[in-house]
């Protein structure tokens, strides 16, 4: 073990700052420093005020929400991603400013603005139109090119909507309607998305930060290792274990690969993996992280309030539970075999560290088990994340091995609001889609017109709905680009799922099913070429090529290109309305179809196995996958003789040295 070349602090720094543009922050010292210390500890303060002792206002609630998180971008952002990190140029004090100002316009002209009755004044029309600018900005510079592209090009279409194509075309906005839309009405900027940002996820991402600072972040890994260091292969393993307890925490898949492919991808490769397959394993297990159950990257907190209907987070973290599980149980299925091809080995006795001393530490899990166990009994969203950061306090004083008093709590607070500052601005940017697509029925319009592409064919509409959703997830961070594509993507399936049928009507199960089918799309756009930041932030840590690497990882992620399918197929698997034993049945062919794909993509299984077994098993895998008893029967009956083939032609054309590993491994 220490042998192994591991990224220093510095360098993972560095390798989030050019693949994930939330950490390209400024560092600034003397007074500046001091006036981001405080500024981000208000704005800390002020959100646990809220959470505390009630929320103000929805307009106040937004709007002071909105100011903090614009003003501390632009001061710790540069306009550059290689731009000046040691000072604020004055330009970025002028933007600031505004975006201080603008941010109590709401709190200073309340009662006015909200007895005009929707008419707006020249100055509130300035300063609207400030606040769209000011927002594109600060998504620009905190999140990434393209969502601000994507939001202009929203604004364009409202107010260019008389001259579009037949099938898009709208009455048009004037642009001072837009305004009005965008910053004075709960439709546009300061709609649904900044009001979960304002919210649930400011209080999870504290959350996280207090995880963070208790020693639970850095515990993930030695857990990791000791369940899974000594099994087959077992590097890969405990990356993908790792990962998947760290995406709990975490908003970013970059961060995550960057955080534990920091570790794991250099002892995959010591061990004997390739460095483009190790990459691979990690940008995949990570990016996982995000349809991990309870946080989701903040994106289940959204779908509660996009959904409505009564669901509840719970209702949301229950249905991703297994799919999330036959996620990771694919990659670490395929993992497994590959470890079997190449005779690889886990880690020995001595290369282990000491499980009694980890396992002795499991306290160190309680706040997420807590949040998790209070949740399912129906406590508030907000109020749980705030036991759980109690729990983690608790948890901090008890931990000997990291100190935590005033000053970590203090630092804690910080780094949330650190955190929060880009999940605010693409909330923010997110919600200019949101208002034209309310106000223009672009989400209708766009949902007929795949639907009419595909001849009215489920199957043909989703992968349609499939390719936008991955062309839209494309460099958008979690939270956004699940707005994005259901707002976009969504309509199509729930069209043609439930037709002729209003939006009240629509059963819970067909929400959830094409919620989930484009929230899945919009993820896995990290793990899939040609911009797959994910995979080529882990590349960079591999010395792989980043094509490769992605190309790996997508090969790995196969489950999440199958598993949305299956949810709209069979929304049994999100375990609504249904029987304990229709979720049984549909998990246990699902997870025998996983084995069977993955053999069948990898070229293993107890032998190696050529073209035509190959294409055998990974059918039969597909119909035991596909939820319908025929198939599933059919499936089962060929996957079994497959198997028995297996197990009496294992050590057909083995040296006698692989028929001992393989005796040893099995």
């Amino acid at each position: 073990m220490d042998n192994i070349e591991i990224l220093s602090e510095e360098q993972q720094q560095e390798l989030l700052e050019k693949y994930d543009t939330e950490a390209n922050m400024r560092k600034l010292a003397g007074i500046m420093k001091w006036v981001i210390f405080f500024g981000l500890l208000a704005f800390s303060l002020f959100q646990l005020y809220t959470a505390i002792f009630g929320q103000f206002t929805a307009y106040l609630q937004r709007s002071i929400h909105l100011g903090f998180a614009l003003t501390f971008v632009f001061l710790l952002f540069p306009s550059r991603k290689k731009g000046e990190k040691g000072k604020v140029p004055f330009y970025d004090y002028i933007l600031a400013i505004a975006a201080a100002v603008t941010g109590i316009y709401w709190t200073i002209n309340y009662e006015r603005l909200v007895t005009s009755l929707g008419s707006i004044s020249q100055m509130d029309f300035i300063v609207g139109l400030i606040v769209i600018v000011l927002v594109l900005e600060a998504a620009r510079r905190s999140v990434g090119l393209p969502i601000a592209i994507i939001a202009t090009l929203f604004l364009l279409y409202a107010f260019f909507g008389p001259y579009m194509p037949d099938f898009l075309a709208h009455r048009g906005q004037t642009l001072e309607q837009i305004v009005n839309l965008m910053f004075y009405s709960t439709d546009g900027i300061l709609g649904t998305p900044i009001s979960v940002s304002a919210t649930y996820i400011f209080a999870f991402l504290l959350f996280g930060a207090f995880l963070v600072k208790t020693g639970v972040g850095e515990y993930f890994n030695d857990l990791a290792i000791a369940v899974a260091g000594k099994l087959i292969g077992g590097p890969a393993k405990v990356a993908i274990f790792s990962s998947a307890l760290q995406g709990m925490i975490s908003g970013s898949s970059v961060a995550n690969v960057v955080t534990s492919g920091a570790y794991t991808i250099p002892l995959m490769k010591r061990l004997g993996y390739k460095k483009d397959f190790a990459g691979a394993v990690e940008a995949a297990s990570s990016t996982g992280g995000q349809i991990m159950p309870p946080i989701m990257g903040a994106a289940a907190f959204l779908m509660v309030e996009f959904i409505g209907r009564g669901i509840t987070y719970w209702d949301i973290a229950k249905a991703a539970a297994i799919p999330a599980v036959l996620y990771f149980a694919g990659i670490w299925i395929m993992t497994h075999f590959e470890a079997k091809r190449l005779g690889l080995r886990g880690l020995t006795d001595a290369e282990m560290p000491d499980r009694k001393m980890i396992l002795k530490k499991l306290y160190l899990l309680i706040p997420i088990a807590l949040i998790v166990v209070i949740m399912m009994f129906g406590v508030p969203v907000i109020l749980s994340a705030l036991y759980g950061i109690l729990a983690c306090i608790i948890v901090g004083i008890i931990n000997k091995d990291v100190k935590f008093g005033v000053k970590e709590f203090i630092e804690a607070l910080i780094d949330g609001a650190r955190t929060a500052l880009p999940v605010a601005a693409a909330t923010a940017c997110a919600g200019i889609i949101v208002g034209v697509v309310v106000k223009t029925g672009l989400g209708l319009s766009l949902a007929n017109s795949l639907i009419d592409l595909a001849g009215g064919k489920l199957f043909l509409t989703l992968i349609f709905v499939m390719i936008a959703s991955l062309i839209l997830g494309m460099g958008a961070p979690t939270t956004a680009n699940y707005v994005i594509t259901s707002t976009i993507a969504a309509p199509a399936i729930i069209t043609l799922l439930a037709p002729d049928v209003s939006q009240a009507l629509v059963p819970i199960t067909v929400l959830l099913s094409a919620h989930f089918f484009v929230f899945y799309f919009g993820i896995i756009a990290d793990i899939t070429p040609p911009v797959a930041l994910a995979a080529f932030a882990a590349s960079a840590i591999s010395g792989g090529d980043p094509i490769k690497t992605g190309v790996h990882s997508a090969k790995l992620a196969i489950a999440a290109f199958i598993i949305p399918y299956m949810i709209v197929y069979s929304p049994s698997l999100l375990m609504i309305d249904v029987t304990i034993w229709q979720v049984v049945w549909v998990a246990f062919t699902a997870m025998m179809g996983m084995i069977a794909v993955g053999a069948g993509v990898i070229g293993y299984w107890y032998r190696s196995i050529n073209l035509i077994e190959r294409l055998i098993v990974i059918a039969a895998g597909l119909a035991m996958i596909y939820p319908e008893s025929m198939s599933d029967m059919i499936g089962l009956i060929v996957f079994g003789i497959m198997f028995v083939i297996q197990l009496m032609t294992k050590n057909k054309g083995k040296k006698p040295n692989d028929t001992k590993l393989d005796t040893a491994t099995n």
